[in-house]
């Protein structure tokens, strides 16, 4: 392959690489401590390059045009613990280590929207106006939604492109919602999932496995092999079967309510929600299986004819397509960590925004 090199580390089942190598970069190096995490991007990148350990074993850092990455949330994350003294809020120094071992032209950093409000983000700032990082002069910071970049879903985050060969902007956006100020309008969850089966044929994936890094994973799945439900027990059929699109938990009859619900008569809202067909999905997390986790019920759901009301959550082939992952892609581990993977992935479709703003002051 030819076209501008890039490392992408903390790189996950590789949503950033995706949407790097889909516009024309080509991948030489990756990190990423989770095994099966690490396994799904071997298996659609290769195992060539991968670090399939702790950052900090990532040593051996190669020269490349542009250093790419995610450094974990969790201690940032509105759904988190939100603690300051949380390890992994550091963990942006390892990615720094290694952008002044490759020296790019260009390197990405995003994060959760509640990144742009913490200490650590005041840190890396000043490392860039008067510490290790000055020579990256030119540098844009903002919070982009992934909607406005075509992704069927609201997922805001912080975005910082740093450069030093010329000045860099953050991704124009494409899509505006109901098409304001002349732009696409935003893509629906009927665009993105509306010709998958409604139907869902096991709760399990095929028993297969490969040898990633020297150990054995459950895989390599197509994406309709992860096109699996769960086994909801009567009484959550029955809470299921009453919420309407845009609904959740308010919806439900105060005899069908768990005990900590009555109770509860404010907040989580989202709680037992159901999508809209019409309108994009909200942040899919880590949890979309789960219903009692957020607005996970599929949006199939008609007053008049209880035989069109699919009761379930989102599938995992879904709940990837909604992050805008090619439905080729493929996918090791178990159901949970196949999970993990899709909801933490930056969106390959906003990843191919902030490449194509990376490859403009490359050119």
């Amino acid at each position: 392959m030819s076209g501008p090199s890039t490392i992408d580390l903390f790189a996950g089942c590789g949503g950033l690489t995706q949407g790097f190598t889909k516009t024309g970069f080509r991948h030489i190096a990756a990190n990423e401590l989770d095994r099966a995490a690490a396994s799904s991007f071997a298996a659609n990148f290769g195992e060539a390059g991968v670090i399939c350990g702790d950052v900090t074993q990532f040593v051996d850092v190669p020269r490349a045009d542009v250093v790419i990455g995610g450094p974990p949330c969790q201690g940032f994350s509105q759904i988190g613990t939100r603690n300051p003294a949380d390890p992994r809020n550091t963990l942006w120094r390892e990615y720094l280590r290694v952008v002044l071992a490759a020296n790019p032209q260009v390197f990405v950093l995003e994060n959760v929207g509640r990144f742009s409000k913490s200490a650590e983000f005041d840190l890396l700032m000043n490392e860039l106006t008067t510490g290790t990082l000055r020579r990256w002069k030119h540098v844009a910071v903002g919070i982009v939604n992934a909607a406005d970049f075509g992704v069927p879903q609201v997922r805001r985050r912080t975005l910082i492109v740093a450069s030093r060969v010329g000045p860099v902007s953050l991704p124009v956006p494409t899509h505006a919602k109901d098409g304001a100020d002349g732009r696409k309008p935003w893509v629906t969850l009927r665009d993105a999932i509306g010709n998958v089966d409604w139907q869902v044929p096991t709760t399990k994936l095929p028993a297969s496995s490969e040898e990633f890094f020297g150990e054995s994973v459950p895989g390599t799945f197509k994406s309709r092999d992860i096109h699996v439900g769960r086994n909801p027990t009567p009484m959550s059929l029955e809470r299921y079967d009453v919420i309407p699109p845009g609904g959740g938990r308010f919806d439900l009859p105060y005899e069908m309510q768990p005990p900590c619900w009555q109770k509860k008569k404010t907040g989580t809202t989202d709680v037992m929600g159901r999508l809209r067909w019409e309108k994009p999905s909200v942040t899919i997390r880590t949890e979309f299986f789960k219903p009692e986790k957020g607005r996970y019920l599929h949006p199939q759901w008609e007053l008049r004819n209880r035989e069109k009301r699919v009761n379930r959550s989102l599938t995992h082939f879904e709940a990837a397509l909604i992050q805008s992952f090619p439905d080729d892609y493929l996918w090791c581990g178990t159901k949970t960590q196949i999970a993990r993977q899709i909801g933490n992935a930056v969106p390959p479709d906003l990843a191919a925004a902030i490449a194509r703003s990376a490859l403009a002051v490359l050119d």
